[in-house]
């Protein structure tokens, strides 16, 4: 019987610090990431797909603002552009790793779910904006942003300079899980849960609406992954392991780390907000209630037994 694994591919594997962004970049990025993913296929594994979008839906809004400028365009808001990027992502990563099945001899059914996922309109996290999107800013470009917009910026932990922040909350149910559960089981291949989900309430009690956040991909991933009973679940990043004391010279590189360890690196500040911190969360929040591994690191090692860095129960 396969296994069936959570894949959890970060923005940037679609869209890296430094490129354009236009779709030759973009599709050569995910081309790339397609061919990793033979590692687990070659293992075994049913797959599902998410992906974050931080990046781009950070370049829709920029768009939005443009049209509306420019042509007087209506603004559209935040979580009719998380649903915007889900459509050209999957679209992207669809088209891209069937390349890379036919470059194979191997052939799947992939299929993009445009996800909605619930949360709560009175989480904390609306009055307190860590997600980072859009592009990098210098700390000036990204002051006279704010005055003109009331836009809030962060610092990059890495230092990479200044981006946007929105609301963040938590999610609380995956729209679907029951059919994207059956058709990974069954063997096609699932994209879901792009950019953590269109985030939505339900503003009365028969009544879903969506709302201005961008849900973090990790933690939306890791309950996705909870809830369809999955094997393992992979966080893709751009470095290979987890670090404590992260660019210092008293990096320390992480192989094998228990929830209890995890839960108290995360407590001593280790991990950036924005960054790695939600990833450890959503490493926890899946260990916990399956039991089984979470293994983060960066595309390149996939499929490697003695890859990333992995958060076991005890």
């Amino acid at each position: 019987m396969k296994k069936l694994g959570v894949v959890a591919f970060g923005g940037n594997a679609l869209l890296r610090s430094g490129q354009a962004g236009t779709i030759d970049d973009q599709e050569a990025n995910a081309y790339e990431t397609g061919e990793r993913l033979l590692a687990l296929l070659n293992r075994k594994y049913n797959l599902v797909i998410t992906h974050g979008n931080g990046p781009q839906v950070g370049n829709i809004l920029l768009a939005n603002q443009a049209g509306k400028q420019v042509h007087g365009l209506p603004e559209m808001p935040l979580d009719i552009c998380v649903a915007y990027s889900q459509g050209f992502i999957g679209y992207m990563i669809e088209q891209q790793l069937r390349n890379v099945l036919r470059a194979n001899d191997m052939e799947r059914d992939i299929i993009t779910i445009i996800t909605e996922v619930l949360v709560d309109k009175d989480d904390p996290a609306f009055e307190n904006p860590t997600k980072p999107i859009g592009p990098y800013y210098t700390k000036d470009e990204a002051e006279k942003i704010s005055a003109a917009t009331g836009s809030r910026f962060a610092e990059d932990p890495r230092g990479r300079g200044w981006r946007k922040v929105v609301a963040s909350p938590t999610p609380m149910v995956i729209g679907n899980i029951k059919s994207i559960e059956k058709l990974a089981r069954e063997g096609q291949i699932v994209i879901a849960v792009g950019g953590g989900g269109i985030p939505a309430f339900y503003v009365q009690p028969d009544k879903l609406q969506g709302i201005d956040a961008v849900i973090d991909k990790d933690l939306a991933s890791s309950l996705l992954a909870s809830q369809i009973r999955a094997d393992k679940f992979f966080i893709l990043t751009d470095i290979p392991k987890v670090f404590l004391h992260f660019n210092t010279p008293q990096e320390k590189a992480l192989d094998r780390v228990t929830i209890r360890q995890a839960k108290q690196y995360l407590e001593e500040g280790h991990f950036a907000e924005g960054s790695m911190a939600p990833k450890i969360r959503a490493a926890i929040q899946f260990v916990e209630r399956t039991g089984n591994d979470t293994i983060i690191t960066s595309s390149d090692r996939l499929g490697i037994d003695d890859g990333g860095t992995r958060i076991v129960l005890i």
